[in-house]
């Protein structure tokens, strides 16, 4: 005989088996309760999928069990509108579910108390507020942007141990991060709808910005962002001629006739004195629907972000391998702490030392 709080737990980490793969969708899970005992579960597993109600409903008929007077738990509001699916209201009441416990109200202005407002209406006893704080910080990306209709901010930074992220400018750039610190960055890259660069790292690195490794199918590839004031960007460079993933330059001056694959897209935003304000690059961000993006460098870009006071999470790795050459571009600890964000983890990674900042 669990509790509400052991029950919406349960639900919450049902939830986590979508990550990275229903965004612009919130993680959602489901369970269904009858006389203290869970006699189905469910959870959103892709976009386009089944979603969390409709899936434990499914389940409690695959196993041959009737959900009729059942207690759902679900750590988000029911949906009372058709998208993808039919409202996860009407699957509840068809399945004659008569009590629902959610965590938390969808900020979402397609919901925003429709969904328990349609229950209620309908009979069905609703109860809300259940772990309220673990139901939004598991969703607070999609929560984020529901509210400021601009994406939540991940700065990924990894540096030597000197603090310098790049060596010898003569030489190719070099790589010091261990590679179970490049899988936790891929495992970052597929939770995020968009990735960001300024145009420095492209030239210097020809970064892919690709996922490796995590399955997010069948949802896009994250969106690569290139802040790229001047077109400077290369036309060989692989963000320009690999096309596994979308790719959107944002330059203040007018690039003129190109010859881009379909892949690519430009957009021109003005400038303040050649720099392209942070806010403006959030603000047409949020407004196609990004919801999580990651600032992946360089440090001109990060201290631009930080500056604004516009990053909400930090993932930075500090690597025991000294880069070549005596002086380089550094990037340090205080530079986040100045931001307002506060380190709450650190890990050793292979070697590495990874910590995690929030604000």
């Amino acid at each position: 005989m669990g509790s509400d709080e052991e029950f919406m737990q349960h639900a919450l980490s049902l939830a986590r088996r979508g990550s990275g793969r229903v965004m612009p969708n919130p993680m959602v899970g489901c369970i269904l309760v009858k006389d203290g005992r869970v006699i189905a579960e469910g959870w959103h597993d892709r976009i386009g999928g089944l979603h969390a109600e409709q899936m434990a409903i499914a389940d409690a008929e695959a196993r041959g069990i009737s959900p009729q007077g059942s207690t759902a738990y679900i750590p988000l509001e029911p949906c009372n509108h058709f998208g993808r699916t039919p409202p996860c209201t009407e699957a509840l009441l068809w399945a004659g579910v008569t009590h629902v416990v959610i965590g938390a109200r969808d900020p979402n202005p397609t919901v925003r108390g429709g969904g328990c407002e349609a229950l209620r209406q309908a009979g069905v006893e609703v109860e809300e507020s259940i772990l309220e704080d673990e139901c939004h910080e598991q969703m607070r990306e999609f929560m984020h942007w529901c509210r400021s209709k601009r994406p939540y901010v991940l700065l990924k930074a990894a540096v030597d141990p000197h603090g310098r992220i790049d060596g010898d400018q003569s030489q190719p750039a070099e790589r010091f991060s261990s590679e179970a610190s490049l899988e936790i960055v891929h495992q970052l890259r597929s939770e995020s709808m968009a990735i960001l660069v300024g145009i420095n790292t492209v030239i210097r690195d020809n970064p892919s910005l690709t996922v490796r490794g995590p399955d997010i199918g069948p949802r896009d590839a994250p969106l690569r962002v290139v802040i790229d004031p001047s077109v400077r960007i290369p036309a060989n460079c692989t963000l320009m001629q690999d096309d596994s993933a979308p790719t959107l330059l944002i330059h203040c001056d007018d690039p003129g006739q190109t010859d881009d694959s379909a892949h690519v897209e430009r957009i021109v935003l003005p400038d303040d004195d050649g720099e392209i304000s942070v806010d403006r690059i959030l603000d047409m961000l949020g407004d196609r629907g990004v919801q999580s993006l990651m600032v992946e460098g360089g440090a001109d870009t990060w201290r631009r972000f930080l500056s604004e006071e516009v990053v909400d999470r930090a993932h930075l790795c500090r690597s025991p391998f000294a880069l070549s050459g005596e002086h380089g571009v550094t990037f340090e600890e205080h530079e986040l702490v100045t931001a307002g964000l506060r380190r709450i983890s650190v890990r050793d990674v292979d070697g590495d030392e990874v910590s995690n900042w929030e604000k």
